[in-house]
Parts: C-alpha cells; sequence; structure tokens
C-alpha cells in the first residue's frame, strides 16, 4: 500500500519509478463504469453522469458547507483507452471533509449500479482501518490494495486467489475480475457494518459540522464574507499557520505596507464557520501586535461603538481580522483561488464600484449565534466513556455527541478484543503475528523463583508498593479538586505552570551553555597536554606556580623535601599537571586562553615565559647597565 511491495523492482531489474505516495491528509477516489455492453464513448458519457449526479447532491446538501482546504472534484480521465473519474481533496485537520466525502460516493453508487469505486488515503485503505476488529486474518495491509470497492451501496471485497501467493492487485487485475468474475468479490457484512459506522450520522451531520458565531469586524471585511462566507477557511488557516513574515504583515510601521482590512470601523455580523475552524481560533494564545492590539482594548472597552461585546468574542474577531490580513498580503498564498477573488473585491472597492454597507443595511443581515456546548469537556463523563460505562448515562455526555458516539464505538471494539474467549497471549485466535513480530532475540538467563526466606527484599517491594498506592491516591484527590475549579481557576493555574516551565526551560538552557564552555575549555586544555598526567616527571622542564621565579621555584622544592617515597605516585600527578599546565600557558604565546584564564580564577599568577632560569636572567637585564 503506502510501502514497497514485495514485486518492487529495483535498479538494474526493470525499475519503473518509485511506489506513489499521497501527502499527508490528502482522500483520493476513482470511478469505474464496468459494463460490456457500453462502448468507450457511452462509458464517457455515464462518468459524465455521475459528475452532475454528484453536482446535484452538492446543491442539495452543501448549500452552506465549508471545506476545510478542498471540495470534492472529479476530472475525466482518459488511460489506456479506459475513461473514468479521479479526484483528490485535501481535508486538512477536518476528518469530517473525508467522511462526507465517503457518503457522497457511496449514495451515488446506488444510483449508478454499474459504477465501481475505491477510495484511499494516506494510510491507504482506511475503510479496512475502520473495520480493523472485523476483517478476515488474510486481508493483511499487504494485499488489500486495489481490492476493496464500493459498488451499489455496498462494501465488496476481491479475495485472495488459493493457488496464489498473497499479495496486492494492480488496478488492471483487479477490473478484469469485477469485468470477467463479478460472482467472485465478496460482500461481507460485518466490515461492510464497521467500514460504515460513521455515515450512520450523514446526512445530519453536515449541518452540525457548523457553527455560526457573532463577531465584531471591520466593515470591510463584513462586505468580503457576506460575499462568499467560505473565504473564512483559508483566513483561519493562514491565522492558524501564521510565521514571522505574517506577524510583520501585522505592523504597518514595520512592513511599510498599508493594511488591507485596518482594524478600524467596526460591526457586529454574524460568521458562519466548521467546528475545527472555530475550535482551532479559540484555542490559539496570542497577543495581537501594533494596531490589533490597541483595537482589542477599545472593544473590550465599548470604546469601539460595538455594543455587548465579550472578551472571549473580541479575541476572535481580531483573530479573524489579521488571518484575513495575513491571507491578503503573504506571497506565500497569492496563488490561492480565494487570495485572487478578494483582491478583486478590495479593487473594485477602492475603485469605487462597490459601496460598503451602511448600518443600517447590515441590522437587517440575519444574525445566529450556536451553542457552545460541543466545547465544553466533562472530563468525569469522559473516563465513564473510556471505562465503557456510559453508553446507559442519562446525562448529556463529555461533549460533541458525534465525538462522544465514536469514542463509544471505539471502546465497544477494545472491550470486545478484550473479552475475546479464544484470544491468547498472542492476539486473537486467527490474527496470528507474524514471526518478525516477535522479540526472541533476548540473551538474558532465565530468572529463578526468589528465595521465600529473603524477606529484605520482600520489605522493600511492599514498601515501594505502599508508597506508590499513596502517591496515586494524591494524585487523585489533587485531580478531582482540579475538576471542581472554574475555568478563570483552571486558566490561572495553567498560566502558573506554563511560566515555571519557562523558568525552569531557561535553566535548562543555562546548564546547557555552561556545559559547552566546559566541554571547550577541556578540549583546548586537552590540545595542549594540560590534561595529560601520564607524562614522566623528568621531562626536562621545571613547574613555575609562583608569581615569581625565585618564590615558586622555593615553594616547589619545599614541597619535594617533605614528600616521603610513599607519596611517589601522588607527586608524579602534581608534578605532571604543572608541567603540562606550564606547557598549554606557553602554547598561548603570550596571548589570553583557557590556561591563563584558569590559572588566574584560582589566584595563581604565571611569570613571564622563558624556557631556562637563565634565559628568563638575560631577558630581564638592565640594557643600559647590564644589569
Amino acid at each position: 500500500m503506502s510501502g514497497t511491495g514485495d514485486d518492487f523492482k529495483w535498479f538494474g531489474e526493470g525499475f519503473d519509478g518509485f511506489p506513489k505516495r499521497l501527502p499527508e491528509d490528502v482522500v483520493e477516489y476513482i470511478i469505474f463504469i464496468i459494463n460490456s455492453k457500453l462502448s468507450a464513448i457511452q462509458t464517457r458519457e455515464r462518468l459524465q453522469g455521475f459528475q452532475r449526479a454528484l453536482a446535484t447532491l452538492e446543491k442539495k446538501f452543501l448549500k452552506e458547507y465549508i471545506w476545510q482546504r478542498e471540495s470534492i472534484r472529479m476530472d475525466l480521465v482518459c488511460d489506456n483507452r479506459r475513461w473514468f473519474l479521479r479526484g483528490t481533496t485535501n481535508y486538512g485537520d477536518s476528518v469530517a471533509d473525508e467522511w462526507l466525502i465517503v457518503y457522497f460516493l457511496r449514495e451515488l453508487s446506488q444510483e449508478f449500479p454499474d459504477a465501481w469505486i475505491r477510495i484511499y488515503d494516506t494510510d491507504g485503505e482506511f475503510l479496512l482501518i475502520e473495520a480493523a476488529n472485523a476483517i478476515p486474518s488474510w486481508l493483511t495491509p499487504e494485499v488489500a490494495e486495489n481490492r476493496v470497492w464500493i459498488n451499489n451501496h455496498h462494501l465488496c471485497v476481491i479475495p485472495v486467489s488459493d493457488h496464489d501467493n498473497p499479495k496486492s492487485l494492480a488496478i488492471e487485475e483487479a477490473l478484469s475480475i469485477i469485468n470477467d468474475v463479478p460472482t467472485k468479490l465478496q460482500h461481507l457484512p460485518k466490515i461492510e457494518q464497521e467500514a460504515f459506522y460513521r455515515l450512520k450520522s450523514f446526512p445530519s451531520a453536515i449541518s452540525e459540522n457548523q457553527h455560526h458565531a457573532t463577531l465584531p469586524i471591520p466593515r470591510k471585511l463584513a462586505y468580503i464574507l457576506r460575499s462568499n462566507p467560505s473565504y473564512i477557511a483559508p483566513a483561519v488557516e493562514a491565522f492558524y499557520l501564521r510565521d514571522p513574515i505574517s506577524l510583520r504583515l501585522l505592523q504597518p510601521e514595520k512592513s511599510r505596507t498599508q493594511l488591507n482590512f485596518p482594524p478600524e470601523s467596526f460591526v457586529s455580523v454574524s460568521v458562519r464557520f466548521t467546528k475545527v475552524l472555530y475550535a482551532q481560533l479559540l484555542g490559539q494564545q496570542w497577543v495581537p501586535p501594533g494596531p490589533y492590539g490597541e483595537a482589542l482594548a477599545k472593544l473590550i472597552s465599548k470604546e469601539s461603538g460595538v455594543p455587548s461585546v465579550s472578551r472571549e468574542k473580541a479575541e476572535i474577531g481580531i483573530k479573524v481580522t489579521a488571518g484575513f490580513e495575513m491571507l491578503a498580503q503573504h506571497k506565500l498564498y497569492a496563488d490561492k483561488k480565494a487570495t485572487r477573488e478578494i483582491q478583486l473585491l478590495l479593487e473594485d472597492i477602492e475603485a469605487g464600484d462597490e459601496a460598503l454597507p451602511s448600518d443600517d443595511e447590515i441590522a437587517r443581515w440575519p444574525k445566529r449565534e450556536d451553542n457552545e456546548g460541543w466545547l465544553d469537556i466533562d472530563f468525569v463523563e469522559f473516563e465513564k466513556e473510556l471505562a465503557g460505562k456510559g453508553a446507559g448515562s442519562t446525562t448529556r455526555g463529555f461533549g460533541d455527541k458525534n465525538a462522544q458516539d465514536n469514542l463509544r464505538k471505539m471502546v465497544e471494539r477494545f472491550n470486545k478484543f478484550i473479552e475475546d474467549e479464544d484470544a491468547g497471549l498472542d492476539g486473537a485466535k486467527g490474527l496470528g503475528l507474524d514471526p518478525m513480530d516477535i522479540d526472541n532475540d533476548s540473551e538474558a538467563p532465565p530468572v529463578g523463583w526468589e528465595d521465600p526466606e529473603d524477606s529484605d527484599d520482600s520489605d522493600d517491594n511492599e514498601d515501594d508498593d505502599e508508597q506508590a498506592d499513596k502517591e496515586f491516591e494524591e494524585y487523585e484527590r489533587t485531580f478531582e479538586k482540579f475538576l471542581t475549579l472554574s475555568s478563570a481557576e483552571k486558566s490561572a493555574l495553567l498560566d502558573d505552570a506554563r511560566e515555571l516551565a519557562q523558568v525552569e526551560e531557561a535553566e535548562k538552557e543555562e546548564d546547557e551553555e555552561i556545559k559547552k564552555l566546559s566541554e571547550m575549555m577541556e578540549a583546548e586544555l586537552f590540545s595542549h597536554g594540560a590534561l595529560n598526567l601520564g607524562a614522566k616527571k623528568n621531562s626536562g622542564v621545571k613547574p613555575v606556580m609562583g608569581d615569581g621565579e625565585g618564590r615558586g621555584k622555593a615553594k616547589l622544592e619545599e614541597f619535594l623535601e617533605e614528600v616521603d617515597d610513599n607519596d611517589v605516585e601522588y607527586l608524579d600527578e602534581d608534578y605532571n599537571l604543572a608541567e603540562n599546565m606550564l606547557q598549554a600557558f606557553k602554547g598561548q604565546a603570550g596571548m589570553a586562553g583557557p590556561a591563563g584564564n584558569l590559572m588566574s580564577m584560582m589566584g595563581i599568577c604565571f611569570p613571564p615565559d622563558a624556557d631556562t632560569d637563565e634565559e628568563f636572567k638575560n631577558k630581564n637585564k638592565d640594557p643600559v647597565n647590564n644589569k
């Protein structure tokens, strides 16, 4: 699937290119018409009818839908004299977009029974991943490619031939099987039920994925969003993925460019998001720079003229405004369709061809404020769901209903696997493990039974267990207390934790700098032999450790007289260290270096460099009086 298969050919073996892999967060879908009675022209017309039917579904269900990044689209393609439809969609962080595409294609397959549809994403056959606990043991990722198809509202699988080695199919092989022996395909209800489980909430899930909020935004921006509400998606993404260049564009004094959407002349309008987009904005911690910070302060203090603006809504309005500014100015988004259209609208406004809406006109626009309960997570209910005890609960649940249903299904699948009586230490019966998955390379000797009379170890283990129990009980009490706090108190605690983490990070960085400096000094000393304690003491260089020739020499001779025969090894190390330090000092050639700096810090000053005492005397004679 996503990796190289057994039939991959390397260089010299008929290399025909590396396996293709979809980018992250991209789903791809292909539609074939398998009908031997149709000619090539008729097949093409049938595919065009499929495209028209898709457009009808979009008009019916997607009037107000906002795609996270890209919408569903299919192009008519002819390859190897075969006509088919192919499309890709980048769904970004919105998995709901991916399942919406699955829903549309499945519905269209019922209207076109001769259409065979394959859909996959970066992870490969994600429909099989969704039905992982129901698939047969032979349907592994290595053989699943081109074997899973949607036809006539059902999920069909091409089985592995008994006489062939299990492997994935080429697309032409799969189409040949579908055309020649369609009865060979298997319809497995259990796999289908699990794979299409998320489609149970459609089509109502389409509208439930949207979220409306009334926000203060500049009048010019209100006009742009009124023209096309879907512009909100690329603008939120531009803000969410902001970089230093984007932030600079928000400050005219730095970028020396005029703002397209200056934060002024605010009006209160209803803005439509997807739940993912709204959550992305709400979760971003951001301090608005320059004029955006000033505008936020005015909105909160009611100086902007927009009544009834909460701090939260004011912050989101400022984030939306900044996102549109980044989208309009950043060269990174210049080629986006939304950016080009926004620039045309701005040019019409500047030219006077379009007038901005008045206060009376904006007042007549419909306003909608959706409940934000789906953002609230009751952690007590969440823990119940994880424990598999939330199915019969009469409370409203821990948050978003669809998320709760998906989590409940996941826990149900996990519990079903755990309770499988046929499951052993190696997993459920029939699934089996690949021999390479078993770690049998350990050479550790077998552990024998412990001596029951060895009570010391037992007592230590009991003490450790008791201490661990106490710590866990303390953690539970603290966690329960945290859950009872208000949002403001939780936010304050999180701010304190964040500040403490920053302090610890700064200390860690300081320790790293000291460590690097020490390593550099050690390397320098090694290079001059200052740390080589294994040298011979009779190397011919006398150590000098005083602040003058006579004083250093006298101290060293006095030390040598006091050392007895038992201290020879200790003397060698000190002597050699002094010798090596002197050589390191000489290597500095009179300039600053680690040896001199280190001894200065210890209060020791080296005398002028001289190879012998006589040379030192000669260098310090008075050139006039020859003294």
